[in-house]
């Protein structure tokens, strides 16, 4: 028997399936795919305050108040200590070089610290993905999502304007059909042949490639000499997402309460072929050897799984919606985490959507949505590619680095303003993610990509 509905969602990351919860809320009939099945692994797991406010506007909007305590840090562990987490109160970045111990000259010279709240009730957190996750899926199943894990999808067709899926699951048959398909599964869409969405290249961004696990015994920075400073930091220093930036690539350090540490690097594809990324956890040796101050963060540290090897980590593809279907945020495009705006992309992303499905699925004016959402979504995916690229170029000159990082915190603040001051407001229109002139001028001279902006 083939089961009907409105919305068919491909993918139940964090995305789809907060996706689901809201289009349950609107009133449509929803049903959730997923090739695999919870809790798994995943990274993308560091939040700002622009996220926090973006999660916190839906849970309001479409009447979700579970999801209101995983907008801060305080509320968080009151309501669900057993759903992973990590405090974030800032960004810390340092600076290093190849074969040489960390300089720590206290003047500002190898050191940026960007605060982001001002105690640890209100932080902002890092999402423990495979609890996260599954949290997400548990609610929309609680909201009457068919979700249908173990789903191999086998073959996907437009009949009229009705979408047909078909796959196998628990090794039988399965077929459904639904109005409207949700591409929702990340970079390696499992949509994109059948959508006619093909890769394009990111604006402004080299090519970069990524090795990345989990560990257990990460040493704190606060307990190395090789970090201490005469100046006062205004929060801890692992409280943070920890950036280690040097020429050709930088390492995210992020921290969660239950003593797992998400550690990578991201880097050029010079530098990651010279390192030899593909490799997995020998690569991971030869990077900790070029740093020493680094090196020494990790002694003692053991991988908690294998090493995970993205060959192209920023990726954009050529179309993000069409008739009938569209891709969420993050299964259109992807810079890099090392501004954490994939979230804030993609929380953007669901409200714009969710909100032309609201007012306009099924009338004529549901086309000239889709298109208007399509047009901003990969509009904000090149404007973040570009600028994030633009700083891939000052990697080895920290001043000019801290120069550029700083008109982007500058331009979060702004809009974090905004979105605080008119909480009930449509914001996700009103204001064009990385659209600021100084930004602009410092994102346009390293564009490469003829997508438009």
């Amino acid at each position: 028997m083939t089961s009907t509905f409105d919305v068919a969602i491909v993918g139940s990351g964090f995305a789809g399936s907060l996706f689901a919860l809201v289009a349950r809320r609107i009133g449509l009939s929803v049903v959730l795919l997923e090739k695999g099945s919870h809790p798994r692994f995943a990274i993308g797991e560091s939040t700002t305050p622009l996220t926090n406010l973006l999660l916190e506007s839906l849970a309001i909007r479409y009447g979700l108040p579970r999801l209101l305590p995983l907008t801060k840090w305080g509320r968080w562990q009151a309501a669900y200590p057993e759903v992973g987490a990590g405090l974030k109160r800032g960004f810390t970045f340092f600076a290093h070089e190849a074969g040489l111990p960390f300089a720590n000259q206290g003047d500002g010279r190898d050191r940026l610290l960007v605060p982001a709240s001002p105690r640890d009730e209100i932080a902002d957190t890092h999402w423990y993905r495979p609890d996260f996750d599954h949290f997400l899926v548990k609610e929309a199943e609680a909201e009457g999502v068919d979700y249908r894990d173990r789903f191999t999808l086998q073959g996907v067709r437009r009949s009229g304007d009705t979408w047909e899926l078909e796959g196998r699951r628990n090794d039988a048959p399965a077929a459904l059909t639904a109005r409207f398909l949700v591409d929702a599964s990340g970079r390696d869409t499992a949509l994109a042949r059948t959508l006619r969405a093909p890769l394009a290249s990111p604006a402004g961004m080299p090519r970069t490639q990524a090795l990345f696990s989990h560990f257990a015994g990460v040493r704190r920075l606060d307990t190395m000499p090789e970090f201490r400073s005469a100046s006062v930091s205004p929060y801890p220093l692992d409280d943070a997402a920890v950036h280690h930036v040097f020429e050709g690539g930088w390492i995210w350090i992020l921290r969660f309460a239950n003593g797992i540490t998400s550690a990578g690097i991201a880097a050029t594809e010079t530098f990651a072929r010279e390192l030899d990324l593909e490799a997995g956890e020998p690569a991971w040796r030869r990077v900790l050897d070029r740093f020493p101050a680094i090196r020494a963060q990790f002694a003692g540290s053991r991988a908690l799984r294998g090493f995970d090897h993205s060959p192209a980590l920023a990726f954009r593809r050529a179309r993000a919606a069409g008739p009938g279907w569209a891709l969420l945020p993050s299964a259109a495009a992807f810079a890099d985490p090392l501004l954490s705006t994939g979230f804030p992309l993609a929380l953007l992303g669901i409200d714009r959507l969710a909100r032309a499905l609201a007012e306009d699925f099924g009338t004529p004016r549901f086309d000239s949505r889709l298109a208007e959402y399509e047009t901003v979504t990969l509009a904000e995916a090149d404007r973040t590619a570009a600028f994030v690229g633009s700083l891939y170029t000052v990697l080895g000159d920290f001043p000019r680095f801290v120069e550029r990082a700083s008109l982007y915190f500058r331009f979060a603040e702004s809009v974090e303003a905004i979105a605080r001051a008119n909480p009930s407001d449509d914001f996700s229109r009103s204001i064009a993610f990385l659209d600021l002139p100084e930004l602009a001028g410092v994102s346009a001279p390293c564009a490469t990509s003829s997508a438009p902006v």
